[in-house]
């Protein structure tokens, strides 16, 4: 055994045959001991240790891998720069213990100021120039400039100015230029009493003076400079400075200044945070120490508001409190939002075990310097199969990875199974590393089975952070993990951009270019190359295109290829989906879809050997058995927010949502199957109990990469959007199906004059399927919901609005809950295939609402490429439907309207017949029926077959020959049978088509097969067989209805929409809904309430004065335990009463009605958790949120509006029973997650 006990500087290091290297350590952790070397390589029973899980490191390790890329000598398998464990070896640092990662509690503001930062500077500015700053929040409440040097009515108004301010007001003063000769005395002596200048009554021509003061606050509270004006020059500043705090807590500085340089004037002002900002937690981070960096995530569409933090001492931080030193550049959100938890990220970077590159300072040789600037080339850890033992726990890497194949921070290489069923009694695991600043993935899992990884951050990195490659890696746990700032590589087609994409062709075939949206552009922080793996409260905050993506090999890749062939990642089920949540990616949150190419680049296909490829289609099982009952992949409980283009992208067979939420994405949540048939038979997709939130209360912060910007939500604000200001934001996109949509709740979703917003919405440019049998029931629409559903018009982004897709557009309100209408199907407007006289249309929808029986017609031709399809419902001849057909340049193009039950239709060409037709009858029940008429020549002759197709294998059975008749009405007569009648007079080829076979479920085809009709003709003619001339008024029917049009419903929808209030990623805590409706003088004069709603319950007043709700805060759901009302003449008794009578663990909700002309309360409100006393003068409506208790939590607020101003509706979620309350507690807290977990581990 070698115990390192000092720094060292080494070639390289093999610890081999029994040997052990020991890094040292001491109780008190005073050690700090760096080891430089190009490689550590473990094998054969050698072993490196620092500390142990029961006995962790406490002093300070760093191991420090040096070398470039061209020199020195490469080892086989591992390269350069790396620590690797080979067989027999044994890998185990274990650092200090602490938190991970947790979420901000409290907003975090733009430069730490709920308002912002203020700064100004302006040359000859000339007179006294002005700012009055809120002494509670620090905003800048006037902006002015008296020209006292020129005017005398300047100064009189100066004057009026500072006599109106509230008392307590922050009043900084900078002259510009000069100030004095027209200044009056009773100016002068204004500035003196409210704001207590000692030097204004002295000032002189062009003397520099800056005062920052408090209105009636005396001298004492007066800081004020003055500077001579001597040759062009004032000899230096004028500054005055001084520091305060908002009700908040935040150290806040105003400073005013004057100036003269070289003969030019300058005056200026600033208001900024002083001795750092406060961050408020969700979890105890008392492990966490001064001078650790951490990271705050971005809660905006770009992952680039990602910031960086140095800690600052803390005396007065609790636990859950840290203070930074770094001044915020973005928005940081710490709440929930309209119901969704929008709170950021927060985690550690700092560890005391670090492995580190070293690094040049640009970047050189052969390292893909054409895209990076910078070094690239960082150190990697490599663990091989049959090693001895692998634990890595609060471990930092930073400067790691390389851009090359097989060269990542952490990499487990085609280790097996790393759990019990690989042989090790102490399964394998990483837990609490830091990954950052890196340059090749985070963690990647190769050919790996059962490893746990745990509480890891990875951020700042280049391609997939945590990456599971192959295809064949199953049973590993991803359990709470970060990663954000995903960026692109160039290491796999999925990881480039862009640029990247096009750039790289060595590896593709011929003169291709690839395509960056179909062949790359997938990197993602959670790449998952098969479903069976655990994935638990885990957190995406950022990637260049998804979050999370599931992916599904065709065959194992890489050097897994030919291994595990019964692996079949398509048929597998999905394993533990919970909790997870995802934001500020481009392409999606969460995306489940597509492949990887599996082989190599050829003429056949040109593309490079695994860029994204679209053959994939997740159908999962029972033990991936096709020939077994399906197994419904489970999304339990995703967040999804600000997600340019989907929250989630799901495509397959049998998926459940349940327990999700979406906001403020480009779309909410996608389900797609496939463009004709779904892969899986008899398969569907659902969400239900889940929130859709179209436009947040988070508005956003432009800068950090956002790229689109505009107006929006209920209030028209300024707001970041997913897309440009005409991009038709939508809550739930119907595409394929079957799908449904149940106990679902959709909120905010307003239109603008630029867009389309609509809670319900369709893939736009859609030339597939859509089914009738896609259902929606048991919703509920907020009432900021302009449009329920949107079928599209032409214009930005839906064009010409004309696809076959487009036009097909329908879905099922089963109970009305859309429409109004019980038991309808809701379509486009200008659909005639679906209408009867009884339909209602609803224009702003683009929509008719109709009762009928619907279903699909599939008709596909052979050898007609380029033909367009006319049908046309005998009932509206005026109104055919025209359709292109998919695989229109292919050898069979097929066409996919849906149609109406028991209706009659004709088929029409732009050119000749097809010689060969085949009808699908789609979605038809037992006995369902339509009669077509196909054009043809008249001098046409047929044979029509009928049969049942087996679409898994193409074989026919129960064939049967159509025979002909000589008139329609015989036809009429004969339906049931096997008949066809050709008008020759019109062209038309007549045959019923009539389902024989019950349809399981959701199966498009019945349980025998899917029943086809093949028309078979032969004819000479060339001629165009468009037959609409002659077939109508012939064949013109009356419309009809054959199913009575239901009545409107009237009354609310009981039961509808999601019955949880509040989506969190903590779902086992409780949270409070509590909402204030504050109206303004003008509203409260014309009658408006004051409400506060606890949890849907509301408490209204409507006399002036103050109203008080005092909450058991250790109850759930609640318990109200004391409703008071005081006039303001009582203010008096009320401060007693907030003294005195609150019980200890209650939560104070106060409300104003009325003009507030003083509110002495002040010093009462500190006791309840502001962090000194308000100014509470002229003012339009107070709200307060507070605590009783010796704990003061985060959530504690004061909201204020300017006289006759209201404050609107405010929401807040305030937790219950937390820790810090002190509550009672009545038993064991269950954590779903923590089971999941342990479940996990007993399946390894």
């Amino acid at each position: 055994m070698f115990r390192l006990t000092s720094d060292a500087t080494v070639n390289s290091i093999v610890i081999k045959d029994g040997g052990l290297l020991v890094f040292g350590d001491d109780k008190d952790g005073s050690r700090n001991i760096t080891l430089r070397t190009r490689y550590i390589l473990i094998k054969d029973g050698g072993a490196l240790h620092i500390g142990a899980e029961n006995c962790r490191y406490k002093s300070k390790a760093t191991i420090a891998l040096y070398g470039k890329s061209d020199e020195g000598e490469s080892m086989p398998t591992f390269g350069k720069k790396f620590i690797g464990v080979e067989a027999g070896g044994t890998l185990e640092l274990h650092g200090a213990q602490k938190a991970s990662w947790t979420l901000l509690v409290r907003t975090l503001n733009s430069s730490g100021l709920t308002f912002g930062s203020h700064a100004f500077e302006k040359d000859f500015s000339r007179g006294l120039n002005v700012r009055v700053i809120d002494q509670d929040t620090a905003k800048i409440l006037e902006i002015e400039r008296f020209d006292t040097h020129e005017y005398h009515n300047e100064s009189r108004r100066l004057q009026k100015f500072l006599r109106d301010q509230d008392p307590g007001r922050i009043v900084a003063i900078a002259v510009g230029d000069s100030a004095v000769k027209s200044l009056l005395q009773g100016t002068i002596q204004m500035i003196q009493d409210r704001l207590g200048s000692k030097l204004i009554q002295g000032l002189g021509y062009r003397q520099a003076w800056a005062l920052v003061g408090v209105i009636d606050g005396g001298s004492t509270s007066c800081n004020e400079s003055v500077r001579n004006y001597e040759n062009h020059s004032s000899g230096g500043k004028a500054l005055a400075q001084k520091e305060f705090y908002t009700v908040d807590g935040q150290k806040f500085s105003v400073t005013a200044y004057s100036e003269w340089i070289e003969g030019v004037s300058l005056s200026g002002f600033r208001v900024e945070v002083v001795d750092g900002v406060k961050l408020h937690l969700l979890d105890d981070v008392s492990s966490w120490k001064p001078g650790d960096q951490i990271v705050v995530a971005s809660t905006d569409y770009s992952m680039y508001q990602a910031e960086e933090f140095t800690l600052l001492p803390c005396p007065k931080c609790n636990r859950f409190q840290v203070k930074v030193k770094e001044t915020p550049q973005f928005l940081h959100m710490g709440e929930i939002i309209d119901g969704v938890d929008m709170r950021a990220e927060v985690g550690i970077l700092t560890q005391n075990i670090v492995i580190r590159g070293e690094m040049e300072d640009s970047c050189y040789a052969e390292n893909q310097c054409q895209f990076f600037d910078y070094d690239t080339f960082g150190g990697h850890v490599m663990i091989k199969k049959n090693f001895t033992s692998v634990h890595l726990s609060h471990v930092e890497l930073k400067h790691m990875g390389q851009q090359h194949l097989g060269r990542y921070p952490v990499h487990f290489h085609l280790c097996g199974d790393v759990d019990y069923k690989g042989g090790y009694r102490h399964a394998t695991f990483v837990d609490g590393l830091s990954i950052h600043h890196s340059f090749s993935r985070c963690i990647t899992v190769h050919g790996t089975n059962g490893l746990l990884i745990k509480d890891t951050i990875g951020f700042d990195t280049l391609g997939h952070c945590f990456f599971l490659e192959d295809g064949i890696e199953q049973r590993n746990t991803l359990f709470h993990n970060l990663g954000l700032l995903t960026k692109p590589g160039t290491l796999l087609p999925t990881d480039r951009n862009n640029s990247m994409c096009t750039t790289m062709r060595e590896k593709v075939f011929g003169n291709y270019i690839p395509v960056p949206a179909t062949d790359c552009m997938a990197v993602s922080t959670f790449w998952i190359a098969h479903p069976n793996n655990n994935l638990i409260n885990n957190a995406a905050a950022g990637s260049q295109d998804a979050g999370i993506w599931y992916l599904f090999h065709k065959e194992p890749t890489g050097e897994s290829s030919g291994l595990q062939l019964l692996a079949k990642p398509e048929l597998t089920p999905l394993g533990i989906f919970y909790n997870n949540r995802v934001h500020s990616s481009f392409k999606a949150g969460l995306f489940i879809d597509k492949g990887v190419k599996t082989t190599n680049a050829s003429a056949a296909d040109p593309r490079e050997y695994l860029c994204l490829d679209n053959s994939a289609r997740f159908r999962p099982h029972q033990d991936a058995d096709p020939e077994k009952p399906r197994v419904a992949a489970l999304i339990d409980r995703l967040i999804a927010f600000k997600n340019n283009d989907n929250g989630a992208w799901v495509r397959g067979g049998d998926i459940v949502v349940q327990n999700s939420a979406f906001a403020d994405n480009g779309i909410g949540l996608t389900f797609a199957s496939d463009g004709s048939f779904p892969s899986d038979e008899g398969s569907s997709q659902e969400v239900s109990e889940s929130l859709f939130i179209g436009e947040s209360r988070n508005y956003g912060f432009q800068g950090g990469q956002n790229k689109y910007v505009g107006t929006g939500g209920i209030d028209q604000k300024p707001r970041t959007l997913p897309r440009n200001r005409t991009f038709p934001i939508r809550g739930f996109q119907i595409y394929d199906g079957p799908i449904h949509v149940t106990r679902c709740t959709f909120k905010q979703y307003v239109p603008t004059p630029d867009r389309h917003t609509s809670a319900i919405g369709f893939l736009m440019k859609n030339s597939w399927q859509i089914t009738p049998r896609n259902n929606i029931s048991l919703v509920k629409f907020g009432p900021h919901v302009s449009l329920n559903v949107f079928f599209g018009k032409p214009g930005p982004w839906f064009e010409d609005c004309e696809l076959d897709g487009d036009k097909n557009s329908i879905f099922h309100d089963i109970d009305g809950s859309v429409t109004g209408y019980k038991d309808v199907y809701v379509g486009r407007i200008d659909n005639y295939l679906i209408r009867h006289p009884s339909c209602v249309n609803v224009t702003k929808w683009n929509a008719v609402v109709c009762s009928g029986n619907y279903a699909q017609v599939y008709v596909q031709t052979w050898s007609t490429q380029n033909l367009t399809m006319t049908i046309t419902r005998d009932e509206y001849p005026a109104y055919p439907m025209v359709l292109r057909g998919i695989n229109q340049k292919a050898t069979f193009p097929q066409y996919q309207p849906v149609i109406m039950l028991e209706k009659g239709y004709t088929i029409h060409w732009n050119g000749p017949a097809p010689k060969t037709a085949f009808l699908y009858l789609i979605n038809f029940n037992k006995n369902d029926w339509i009669r077509v008429g196909l054009c043809y020549p008249s001098n046409t002759s047929f044979q029509v077959t009928f049969g049942f197709l087996q679409r898994h294998n193409g074989s026919l059975s129960k064939m049967e020959e159509y025979e002909p008749l000589h008139s329609l009405e015989e036809l009429q007569r004969k339906q049931s049978e096997r008949k066809f009648y050709f008008d020759s007079s019109t062209g038309l080829l007549f045959l019923y088509l009539k389902a024989k076979s019950h349809r399981d479920g959701h199966s498009y085809c019945s349980s025998q097969g899917c029943e086809r009709v093949k028309i078979q003709a032969a004819t000479d003619s060339k001629d165009i067989s468009n037959c609409m001339a002659k077939a109508y008024p012939q064949y013109y029917r009356r419309p009809s209805a054959l199913k009575p049009m239901p009545s409107m419903l009237k009354g609310l929808c009981q039961g509808c929409g999601t019955h949880q209030v509040v989506f969190t990623s903590d779902p086992h805590k409780s949270y409070l809904p509590v909402q204030f409706q504050s109206p303004s003088q003008a509203e409260t004069q014309r009658g408006d309430l004051s409400v506060i709603s606890i949890n849907g319950t509301d408490f209204t007043f409507r006399s002036e004065g103050v109203f008080l709700l005092v909450v058991d805060a250790c109850s759930v759901p609640f318990r109200l335990m004391e409703k008071k009302v005081f006039s303001f003449a009582d203010v008096s008794l009320m401060e007693e009463y907030l003294k005195t009578s609150i019980p200890p663990r209650s939560i104070v909700l106060l409300s104003t009605r009325g003009e507030i002309k003083q509110l002495n309360i002040s010093d009462s409100l500190v006791s309840l958790g502001l962090a000194k006393p308000a100014n509470l003068y002229n003012k339009g409506s107070t709200i307060f949120l507070g605590f009783s208790g010796n704990f003061k939590p985060s959530w504690t607020k004061l909201f204020t509006s300017p006289a006759r101003e209201g404050l609107g509706l405010l929401e807040q979620f305030v937790p219950l029973q937390l820790d810090g309350y002190g509550c009672p507690r009545a038993g064991t807290v269950r954590r779903r997650d923590l089971e999941l977990l342990k479940q996990t581990s007993k399946a390894h």
